[in-house]
């Protein structure tokens, strides 16, 4: 009914002269479904409609799951969603958009409004391959399988450039020899270390500025001098300077941990891994429209146009 219901407010609104693009607007759906609808007569509407009721599609299958999900967790998003299926079901056969168009079904059949929050600021200038990562911490509760609530803290590491990332979890706040771990790893999964790290002024890292001077933990400013990077120190929110390390931990809250259970912490932090394959560098970026996936271990070396320093075997920019 609701197709049919579509069909007859496109044909009304073009007998009244309206072009496609604003029917399309007014209605709010593509130009293409306006094409699509505008092509066929009532009969061949009318046919149309009768053979998608029978159609069995490929995500029909998994609907009784789907729904039990989204009504457990609303807010899940659709992205999270078609991750869970491919982390589930590896042999599943469909696109993303596939997903979302399911899911929105799903919402609208069964009642399951989301609610969504406005994109996060990001406003930074592009810098050279392997000049800058950008560093930051986030915490979160997860249950595990008892029902109990377990927090965990995470670090997050982002190559500026092509949006490359690596993290860490921990079920403690992170100290600095945790963090110095963190960033021996990081380097080692990036292929080498860049010419400038990027932190919030976070006591694990800054005992405090004097006089627009940081002074670093004794700890931290021994690994800074051993490993010869440069410092920049952000003032609390800072987005013109940080944003793409606040994107990554907002993307990994929302589309890795949200709603995930927790076992034990090997285990999570190897989900981590797999989900940094599958979506986190799987994907093309929203912002830079680059194929994550390029950035991989099999690339070629290419230190001499990343800028990494040479302590490891570069593989990404």
């Amino acid at each position: 009914m609701e197709k049919w219901r579509m069909y007859n407010q496109i044909s009304q609104l073009r007998e009244l002269g309206f072009s496609k693009s604003r029917i399309a607007k007014k209605l709010g759906i593509a130009r293409g479904t306006v094409n699509k609808y505008l092509d066929r007569n009532p009969e061949e509407m009318s046919l149309w409609l009768s053979s998608t009721k029978s159609r069995i599609r490929k995500l029909d299958k998994h609907k009784k799951e789907i729904l039990g999900w989204l009504r457990e967790h609303p807010d899940l998003s659709s992205a999270q969603i078609f991750d869970w299926l491919d982390e589930k079901y590896e042999e599943i056969e469909v696109g993303e958009s596939s997903v979302r168009r399911y899911v929105r079904e799903i919402r609208k059949e069964y009642n399951i409004p989301k609610t969504t929050k406005k994109r996060e600021y990001e406003a930074i200038p592009e810098l050279p391959m392997g000049f800058q990562v950008q560093v930051d911490f986030g915490q979160c509760w997860q249950l595990n399988e008892q029902g109990q609530s377990v927090k965990l803290y995470v670090v997050a590491f982002v190559l500026s450039h092509s949006r490359y990332k690596y993290m860490e979890w921990l079920d403690h706040p992170f100290t600095t020899r945790d963090l110095i771990e963190a960033h021996e790893n990081a380097f080692r999964e990036f292929g080498g270390k860049p010419k400038e790290m990027v932190y919030d002024q976070d006591n694990i890292i800054i005992v405090s500025e004097n006089n627009g001077d940081i002074i670093y933990t004794k700890q931290f400013e021994s690994y800074r001098r051993q490993e010869k990077f440069k410092v920049y120190a952000c003032r609390g929110f800072d987005p013109e300077s940080k944003g793409k390390i606040e994107n990554v931990i907002g993307f990994i809250k929302k589309n890795f941990a949200k709603h995930r259970p927790y076992t034990t912490l090997d285990d999570w932090n190897k989900q981590g891994r797999l989900w940094l394959e599958r979506r986190g560098n799987g994907m093309v970026h929203n912002t830079t429209k680059k194929d994550q996936s390029m950035f991989s271990k099999k690339k070629n070396n290419i230190y001499d146009q990343s800028g990494c320093l040479s302590r490891y075997q570069p593989k990404i920019s």
